[in-house]
């Protein structure tokens, strides 16, 4: 349902990263499957298991740059304290599971995520009413 809910805004994802862990995984997998992207593709990332939000920036800087939109699927409480720091004009109390924060980011390179200021552009979830 929510991968279907980004198709319908149009959303292109070049890269899907994952957590190793066994939801994310799944997750991702029904993502890549909504997306028509073979789940080979998937780049699993040990550091995003229980990661803090320092962590989420340390992978994404490492991201190749021939990547422009990426997916990352993971756990809390990193992932919401992660969002909090992406975009400093929103605040998000709880990423429940399954949702969508998404964000444009104003950069030509992944390392340069931490000194980037970021444009917010929607937040989404299961029982949200759409």
């Amino acid at each position: 349902m929510m991968a279907k809910r980004l198709l319908a805004r149009n959303i292109t994802i070049d890269a899907f990263v994952s957590s190793p862990a066994k939801r994310a995984k799944k997750t991702c997998r029904l993502f890549c499957s909504e997306f028509g992207v073979n789940e080979e593709r998937i780049i699993y990332v040990e550091n995003l298991y229980l990661a803090s939000a320092d962590m989420f920036f340390f992978v994404i800087k490492s991201l190749d740059d021939k990547y422009d939109n990426v997916a990352i699927f993971s756990h809390n409480p990193g992932i919401t304290e992660f969002v909090n720091r992406l975009c400093a004009d929103v605040r998000v109390d709880d990423m429940p599971t399954c949702s969508i924060f998404a964000a444009e980011l104003n950069i030509t390179n992944w390392k340069d995520i931490k000194e980037s200021v970021n444009k917010f552009l929607f937040f989404d979830f299961p029982k949200a009413e759409n």
